[in-house]
């Protein structure tokens, strides 16, 4: 039984902590008026309100990939990190997003264009507009995101015919209170409190009131000889609004069903029979205002797979974006206010981009391409997320498992470069942030080319997450099914293989290519591999501090053009070139490029001790590496890699003192033995071929 047990007092409490405290308040138009001074933004259109959303929660500046990231998409505050998103590229298109959606908050065009969020299967954009939704519900409960609207009271008492089930009408489209104003006053009120708006926008409403609001506020005025504040006193209260995607308030989804019976009443709502024969069919009361724009607004239409509507139902979405208003049958036009975000995959965008007759939609669309993660250890915490948001089994997963997948789905969605001096492996490791200062690779270059090769952008082709996400699962199952309490990325790898011919979203022609993708990341792993054990096998903390304090010595005098002595004889000798070399052959460093390495780790020596650190090679990456390779091969031909593939052959506190090391690389214990086998194999291997 559990410790912790809830109470119904508590769990109340919590969820009554949640609700804003005014939600079921009504208040006068007054009071409205006096807000609007007070606080302006509580009259924000629906772009000015999704923009600020999206700083409310947070932001940072990525320098390098000069970007915004949003912690609504980076960090996802509201869900401990559950919905994360990861990859420069993805944060990319968020940014752009959310740049689209201040510029039409400052009325500079794109308040009137669909964001359509272009992007291959399982690249996230539907996981981000939902995110979207989800976050402006928050908002809008918050007293940062408020909004109000208002509804009509005491109908029957002044109009005749009114039913009394209708007595008490919500205003229709939720519009904000100040569309009650006529449009002289309002614009007077618009300017005084844009005077005391703190905001890099202005308030704007030129919206007419709905159909059926107008008809009310008619015979309101009628019955009281034009006098506006007795209507407002008298039968107008106002409330809070709050955004409910599943109550269809301030929030729509829309998705195309059956073409043939798509009807655009779905869109912008349609006659409300059961009111017909109360009203009549031309009464604006008789209206049913349950189209997916009227239930969107002052908040965000979000369609899905957009570009799979027929063409002429897409015409409805021109006025929608363009004249924000929508014009339903039998009804007269009625104004909107929303952020309409469509999304399309990319079969349907190349079948409507060569259409002539689409140019007037496209004209009014603006395109937020959402491509692939095309860095392999950002795209391996996206198997990480799936796994950490699951009920995992009781399984280890090994180092470079998850990486390595992503690896092969980056080498799947990438261009090949279009030079000899750069491979498809090496290109990923760049995007990946893999570059020694050494390396002459210009990453910018490389997007600027693929920019221009690739059909639509870089990114945007290639094999899923979902796929790779698919098979690690399945990986996982199999282990445990064979009792294996590791997953592997040998595993991993056998999955992927053996599955690519049997996933749908991979076309034919890409077999053979993705087959070779696999090889490659094969070769890659077990480099990272034997590089584990070699790390386990030789490595000695204090040979490496020696050997690094012996290399910084040479450095040192060949940069001074100075002597060293011998530790040996301790005579004076002129730098150990041999030994110099010996060192930055490790890291593939050329001749012509050794000056440059000493010089660069010299200087990072000297600023360390001006800063009052002491020398330890462990601090420098490169220089690490280098000495941990030097030694393995001081070292490696006194190990019989053989006798690791076969563990009788080996004295078990040898092995079990390797295993003890690759355990504190995170390998498990059955991780650990497989790797040593597997390394050991490779490396007896490469050194029967020598």
């Amino acid at each position: 039984m559990s410790k912790n047990k809830e109470t119904l007092e508590a769990l109340s409490k919590e969820y009554q902590d949640t609700i804003p405290a005014d939600l079921r308040t009504t208040r006068s138009f007054d009071w409205y008026l006096d807000q609007l001074y007070d606080e302006p933004r509580i009259a924000r259109n629906a772009h000015q309100r999704v923009a600020d959303m999206f700083d409310y929660y947070g932001t940072s500046y990525d320098e390098d990939a000069g970007v915004v990231e949003y912690e609504i998409a980076s960090e996802d505050p509201l869900h401990d990190g559950e919905n994360t998103f990861y990859g420069r590229e993805v944060h990319e298109a968020i940014h752009e997003f959310v740049n689209k959606v201040k510029s039409g908050a400052r009325g500079l065009g794109p308040e009137k264009r669909i964001k359509l969020l272009l992007g291959p299967v399982g690249s996230g954009k539907s996981d981000f507009d939902r995110q979207v939704r989800r976050y402006f519900e928050d908002y809008t409960r918050r007293d940062e995101g408020r909004m109000y609207t208002f509804r009509w009271t005491n109908l029957c008492d002044v109009i005749g015919d009114q039913d009394p089930a209708d007595d008490v009408v919500r205003s229709p489209m939720n519009q904000d209170p100040m569309v009650l104003l006529p449009q002289d006053q309002r614009d007077r009120v618009i300017e005084d409190i844009n005077e005391e708006l703190d905001a890099p926008y202005t308030i704007r409403n030129e919206q007419a009131l709905d159909p059926a609001s107008e008809f009310y506020m008619d015979h309101l005025l009628a019955n009281y000889d034009d006098d506006l504040q007795a209507v407002l006193e008298n039968h107008v209260e106002i409330v809070r609004f709050v955004a409910d995607e599943n109550q269809r308030q301030g929030i729509e989804t829309f998705e195309p069903k059956d073409k043939k019976n798509q009807d655009e009443t779905e869109l912008t709502g349609d006659v409300n029979y059961s009111k017909i024969a109360i009203y009549g069919e031309s009464d604006p009361r008789a209206f049913d205002y349950s189209g997916a724009f009227c239930n969107a607004n002052r908040g965000i239409f979000s369609g899905e797979e957009l570009l799979k509507l027929q063409r002429e139902f897409l015409y409805d979405f021109l006025h929608a974006s363009q004249e924000q208003t929508i014009k339903p049958k039998n009804n007269p036009r009625i104004d909107i206010d929303q952020v309409i975000v469509g999304r399309t995959n990319m079969p349907e965008y190349r079948d409507k981009k060569g259409d002539e007759k689409m140019e007037a939609f496209n004209d009014r669309t603006k395109r937020i391409d959402f491509p692939y993660v095309l860095q392999y250890e950002e795209e391996a915490k996206i198997y990480n997320k799936m796994l950490r948001n699951a009920d995992l089994p009781d399984i280890h997963v090994e180092p470079h498992t998850l990486e390595m997948a992503g690896l092969f789905g980056v080498l799947t969605r990438i261009e090949e470069p279009d030079t000899e001096s750069v491979d498809l492996v090496q290109k990923a490791k760049a995007y990946n942030g893999e570059i020694d200062e050494a390396d002459d690779i210009d990453v910018k270059k490389l997007r600027d080319e693929a920019a221009t090769t690739a059909d639509i952008g870089e990114g945007m082709d290639g094999v899923s997450p979902r796929f790779i996400g698919d098979e690690i699962a399945e990986a996982i199952m199999d282990s445990m099914h064979r009792d294996r309490q590791f997953l592997s990325p040998l595993t991993t790898f056998n999955h992927l293989e053996g599955n690519l011919e049997n996933h749908g979203s991979i076309d034919e022609e890409s077999f053979d290519q993705y087959y070779r993708f696999l090889e490659l990341v094969r070769e890659e792993y077990k480099e990272r591999a034997i590089e584990d054990v070699r790390h386990a096998l030789a490595y000695d903390m204090d040979e490496i501090q020696r050997q690094g304090e012996k290399y910084m010595d040479h450095v040192m005098a060949y940069i001074d053009d100075d002597t060293v002595e011998d530790e040996l004889t301790g005579r004076e000798q002129e730098p150990d070139e041999q030994f110099l070399r010996s060192v930055e052959e490790k890291l593939n460093l050329p001749e012509d490029r050794k000056d440059d390495f000493r010089q660069e780790v010299s200087n990072w020596v000297s600023r360390r001790a001006r800063e009052g650190d002491t020398f330890n090679p462990q601090d420098n990456d490169r220089l690490r590496r280098a000495l941990e390779r030097k030694l393995w091969e001081d070292k490696k031909h006194n190990i019989n890699f053989s006798a690791l593939v076969s563990s009788g052959e080996m004295d078990d506190d040898e092995r079990n003192q390797w295993i003890d090391a690759l355990i504190e690389q995170d390998y498990s214990e059955e991780g650990a033995r497989e790797v040593l086998e597997f390394a050991g194999a490779e490396v007896a291997k490469s050194e029967m071929e020598d």
